[in-house]
């Protein structure tokens, strides 16, 4: 039997007892194959002594069972691990921080409060998926939508709280950034409301963020100071019309002023999310031309960028490819394109051509044509390949998300790629990273310039050697003022300790706010690096002392 850290058999089974009655012996399970299923299915670390698998689940309906299960936590020290939809594939899915915890599944309080598209907003309980908002406001005909990631089974409160990004304009593709107030939870049983929720009767839950005072809403992300019931978020009106353009530029250099461009464009709200690519990279899962391969260890071990770029041209295949949608209404789409154009005529050899444009509202076989459905908010489960369905990646069984934070600027790009092919070729493995790998725009004013570790079901020394490469990338990428953003389980104090100004001042003060709010420590230890009183000092070993 898994027990939670500090917890004897004795006492467990009494909290379980205790959970039974509150919330239903339905909803609670302890039996190994029910507990199985939220092991996370991309573990750095399958079938290892550390692999965090819970002990016990359970899945609470309303509120007051979350409070119900907070407090008999802690009358018996029990360690909780809240999770929406427990989709958060890449960064830990469904699985707690530390062996044992026990996951609190709020997968069923998935009620839809309430959407406006006068106002345009909504307010959801952590459940709600993509999925279920998008058939409600088609099904209610709202002409309102939601900034979504890939896929579309996630859970819009669980994605923002773990800072999750999306495809539209800047200001909705910050997931959390785009939420307005939220109930909490405390890790004492309390129910709390912030911003203008605190306001009893308040009329702009999900309208105005900060209502009055201190804005606490950010210790909820990432964090583990209480567990988040309801959440209010501004959604996009559906624009009335959208086109998709194509801009390509022929060499390595170009990237510098297309970014420039670019942040012009998007930051004056011109163009939604510039989709930036390389088509030197083969379609997702498919080998590379061999001779092109060949060209990424010529020189020594390490790419020959002449080679590469005399490759491209010879074979008139663009160095660089950016979609860049646009909304609004027909007339205003069409002069935003010419604008777009007369940007990019400075640029030798940049093309700009229209892909696809639609009329809105579109007719079920323009949606199902869509290139990039996110783009307008249309969830789906194409993105579901990663990883787990390419034809060239090994090994196939999940990845684990490396996402470092860089600057949205064309150079710090390219040093970048030059940067992280270094460590590779300095640890004697294939680098993943070449000198045409693209930054992701999902996030606002910056650039995340993303990689998945593959990792393995069946090959533990593989996951050990991957563990190895993945930590001295972090550490190269804070050396170089590049830090990461989010992270899974395994890997999360790593991330914490590059954040270090003045002796880590701010894990020690949002420890300081932990023994405070959480003094038991029951509510996700270890969840963002922090840690509660009881186990701090053994930090270094995941805290199961």
């Amino acid at each position: 039997m898994i027990l939670p850290v500090g917890v004897d058999e004795k006492n467990f089974k009494a909290a379980a007892e205790k959970f039974k009655k509150a919330i239903g012996a339905e909803n609670v399970f302890t039996e190994r194959e029910d507990v199985d299923l939220y092991r996370d299915a991309y573990s750095p670390e399958w079938d290892e002594e550390t692999e965090a698998v819970p002990s016990m689940a359970v899945a609470p309906k309303t509120v007051e069972e979350v409070q119900a299960i907070v407090k008999i936590a802690n009358e018996h020290k029990i360690p909780l691990f809240p999770i929406s939809t427990g989709k958060n594939l890449g960064y830990g899915s469904s699985a707690p921080n530390r062996r044992g915890d026990v996951v609190v599944d709020l997968k069923r309080m998935n009620k839809i409060i309430e959407v406006d598209d006068k106002r345009n907003f909504c307010i959801l309980e952590p459940g709600v998926t993509y999925f279920e908002l998008y058939e409600y406001c088609e099904k209610h005909n709202l002409n309102v939508m939601m900034d979504i990631p890939d896929p579309g089974w996630g859970s819009p409160v669980g994605n923002a709280l773990d800072h999750g990004w999306g495809y539209t304009y800047g200001m909705y593709r910050d997931h959390f950034g785009a939420h307005c107030g939220m109930e909490v939870v405390l890790p004492n049983g309390e129910l709390m409301r912030t911003g203008m929720g605190a306001l009893p009767g308040a009329k702009t839950f999900a309208e105005n963020k900060y209502g009055y005072g201190a804005y606490v809403d950010g210790l909820f992300a990432q964090s583990n100071f209480g567990i988040v019931t309801k959440m209010g978020f501004w959604m996009m009106p559906k624009p009335e019309y959208y086109a998709l353009l194509s801009l390509t530029a022929p060499m390595r250099e170009d990237i510098v002023p297309i970014v420039e461009n670019l942040n012009y464009l998007e930051d004056s709200f011109i163009v939604g999310w510039p989709l930036y690519r390389s088509p030197l990279n083969p379609p997702y899962g498919k080998p590379m031309n061999p001779e092109l391969k060949s060209y990424l260890t010529s020189k020594g071990g390490k790419p020959d960028l002449e080679k590469i770029q005399d490759y491209a041209l010879r074979n008139k295949i663009p160095y660089w490819q950016i979609d860049i949608p646009i909304y609004g209404n027909k007339e205003a789409v069409y002069a935003n394109i010419e604008y777009v154009k007369k940007r990019f005529r400075k640029i030798k050899g940049a093309e700009i051509k229209m892909v696809q444009e639609f009329a809105l509202p579109m007719s079920a076989e323009q949606i199902k044509q869509m290139k990039h459905k996110v783009s307008l908010g249309i969830p789906n489960m194409e993105i579901f390949w990663l990883s787990t369905r390419g034809e060239t990646i090994e090994p196939k069984d999940g990845h684990v998300w490396f996402s470092p934070i860089i600057p949205r600027d064309g150079r710090e790009l390219l040093k970048c790629q030059e940067v992280y092919i270094d460590v590779f070729h300095e640890m004697g493995m294939p680098s993943p990273i070449t000198p045409f790998a693209h930054p992701r725009s999902w996030m606002y004013h910056a650039f995340c310039f993303m990689l998945g570790f593959g990792n393995s079901r069946t090959d533990v020394e593989h996951n050990k050697k991957m563990r190895k490469v993945y930590r001295k990338m972090v550490e190269v990428a804070a050396a170089n003022g590049w830090g990461d953003y989010r992270a899974a389980p395994t890997f999360q104090d790593d991330v914490m300790n590059t954040y270090s100004f003045n002796n880590h001042i701010l894990r020690r003060f949002i420890e300081q706010l932990k023994d405070t709010i959480d003094p038991n420590g029951i509510i996700a230890p270890g969840r963002g690096g922090i840690w509660p009183k009881y186990v701090r000092d053994s930090r270094e070993k995941g805290g199961k002392k």
